[in-house]
């Protein structure tokens, strides 16, 4: 593999940023599972290309466009991969930053599964309801 599983979500966060959505998706396996914890509008299991589409436009949605992820570490071993991350949104005129761990399980240089987890689940929960 000429470029580490480190590298490749990094890069994925940085397309994100820069709104480059068929860079990201490029990223991902296409049978990717997506869980998102809680009991929010954008709570729940999502699989492949369309559904995580649909949730990232959800999200955009919900946020007026005003949506990112700061990453502060990214830290690998073989196939997984930890984010350390702080996601920054605005919803009705209200701005929040929430610490989140995002994992990352990859295969053969793609990801194939990616799970949230969020430092205030309640917190997560009512700014996004």
């Amino acid at each position: 593999m000429t470029r580490s599983n480190a590298m490749i979500i990094r890069k994925a966060y940085e397309d994100f940023a820069q709104g480059n959505v068929p860079a990201v998706f490029a990223a991902f396996d296409p049978s990717i599972t997506w869980h998102v914890p809680g009991h929010s509008p954008l709570s729940g299991d999502y699989a492949g290309h369309d559904q995580v589409g649909s949730f990232f436009q959800r999200t955009m949605e919900l946020s007026g466009g005003m949506f990112g992820v700061d990453v502060q570490n990214v830290l690998a071993d073989g196939d997984l991969v930890v984010v350390l991350a702080t996601v920054n949104a605005q919803r009705n005129g209200i701005s929040e930053s929430f610490p989140e761990v995002h994992v990352w399980q990859m295969k053969d240089g793609r990801a194939i599964e990616f799970r949230e987890y969020q430092g205030d689940e309640r917190r997560e929960d009512r700014f996004w309801s």
